[in-house]
């Protein structure tokens, strides 16, 4: 997933104790018209795992991105359908309060677990004991049956999950998020490969989890071939895009805003900045749209939004030094995370948007840069070529060389015509991504495992 989210408005609250195509083998989960049915309706309480970054960061930078937007997504409108979401993370600060609302309905927790520091993803599968018994005492408070479902993010939770789903006699729904098979199998040069800890993880997870949300049918693929995976407990859901904040609008205010040229030739990155997401992709094809055409150097603008993270922290400032070795110093911006609001003014300003990563499970970049109206050149792996419709609405190129992607940059980027044609689709196109759709999906997905769940229980006896 990619990365960012709407800045939060947060309070301290009182604790308790104070769309693929149809297939057999495959669940798409849906709702008619959107709407979860009445069985979902049913459903009181999730408990939402998020061990290693908390709903409540500004996505962008360390491990924060598209999973944290899409918890909150999800989360917020699950909660207008009346389904109370206490979403667990570790704390990292010792002046966090126990419990934040996030928004009405919804509740982030925070467990203390190993220093009241950041950690990376490495050194977390070592407070998994501790943050397991802080999940556990906290339902221990509460009366038997207090949750319904338990939803783990990515593997560090779905460890946390698959133990709270026995304890307490529920359905754990696990979302992986990224795979380490598939991301070792598409690695950047010189990036480091997922250890073993973490694909014997996953595996586990797999097998015990009562349902696997993939956003797409490759990914589901991948769950099922490269994990073997129950095909009759994977469903589909693809994510959402928040069309109410990523709308079109006016390029030149947007320019104005950021202090860019309104003649400028824009291209723009926004996630973190480490080797899967290959943000050096666009700087080395700038660099060749530059030695085609030396006359560009007075227009170009490259925007890269986002900071440091992951395998990126191992050298924070190799894509700057990448930048000074190109020597398009003077062409290349770097702006920090931004907030909601701010993001959309990015995504206005720029004529194209690049997603050129090693590897996405989705990419939510992609469908909120179409929703504010501007095209996207992405790489065609993983979830992408379901997020942009290659012709339509943006364009998608094969491998990372920079001749390849210097050319698409181009096509889009210097003929005006082509690029309205693009910018003129993508709204269309986004919007039929929706989290409120995301939303009714997954407690569809709840309310049938919560079923098959209790009607195993009750043949077991």
């Amino acid at each position: 997933m990619t990365d960012h989210a709407t800045q939060l408005s947060i309070r301290p609250t009182r604790t308790a104790d104070d769309q693929p195509g149809p297939d057999r083998s495959l669940h798409t989960a849906t709702s008619r018209d959107g709407i979860p049915s009445q069985a979902a309706h049913r459903l009181r309480r999730v408990a939402v795992l998020s061990v290693h970054t908390s709903p409540l960061e500004q996505p962008g930078t360390g491990d924060a991105g598209g999973m944290n937007v899409y918890i909150v997504q999800t989360a917020t409108r699950m909660a207008e359908r009346g389904v109370a979401v206490e979403v667990f993370t570790r704390a990292t600060s010792s002046d966090l309060p126990p419990s934040v609302e996030l928004a009405p309905g919804v509740t982030v927790r925070h467990v203390a677990a190993g220093p009241f520091e950041r950690l990376g993803r490495t050194e977390l599968p070592a407070q998994l004991c501790a943050f397991t018994a802080g999940v556990l005492r906290a339902e221990a408070r509460q009366e038997p049956g207090h949750y319904d479902v338990v939803h783990s993010h990515y593997w560090l939770s779905g460890q946390v999950g698959w133990l709270a789903r026995d304890r307490w006699g529920v359905p754990l729904v696990h979302t992986a998020h990224t795979l380490a098979k598939v991301k070792n199998a598409a690695l950047a040069d010189g990036d480091r490969p997922e250890p073993r800890s973490r694909v014997i993880g996953e595996e586990q997870v797999v097998a015990e989890a009562d349902r696997l949300v993939a956003n797409t049918r490759v990914e589901a693929d991948e769950l099922i071939q490269l994990y073997q995976a129950d095909p009759a407990k994977v469903l589909i859901v693809p994510p959402g895009v928040d069309v109410d904040r990523f709308t079109p609008g006016d390029q030149a205010a947007a320019r104005a805003e950021l202090g860019l040229p309104p003649h400028a030739v824009v291209l723009a990155f926004v996630g973190r900045i480490q080797p899967l997401k290959a943000p050096d992709v666009l700087v080395r094809a700038a660099a060749e749209m530059l030695a085609r055409q030396p006359e560009l150097r007075e227009r170009l603008v490259v925007l890269v939004v986002g900071g440091p993270s992951g395998n990126g922290l191992d050298q924070p400032e190799a894509l700057r030094a990448l930048v000074a070795a190109l020597g398009v110093g003077d062409v290349v911006r770097f702006l920090p995370p931004q907030p909601g609001p701010d993001l959309a003014r990015v995504y206005r300003a720029a004529d194209v948007v690049a997603v050129p990563s090693h590897n996405e499970s989705f990419g939510l970049v992609a469908l909120e840069a179409q929703a504010c109206g501007t095209p996207v050149v992405a790489a065609r792996v993983g979830g992408l070529p379901v997020a942009v419709a290659d012709g339509s609405s943006g364009l998608l190129v094969r491998g990372h060389h920079p001749v390849d992607w210097a050319r698409a940059l181009e096509r889009v980027a210097l003929r005006p015509g082509y690029r309205a044609q693009l910018a003129a689709n993508a709204p269309g196109h986004a919007r039929g991504f929706s989290w409120d759709r995301t939303a009714a999906a997954l407690l569809t997905g709840y309310a049938e495992a919560a079923g098959a769940f209790t009607a195993s229980l009750r043949s077991a006896q």
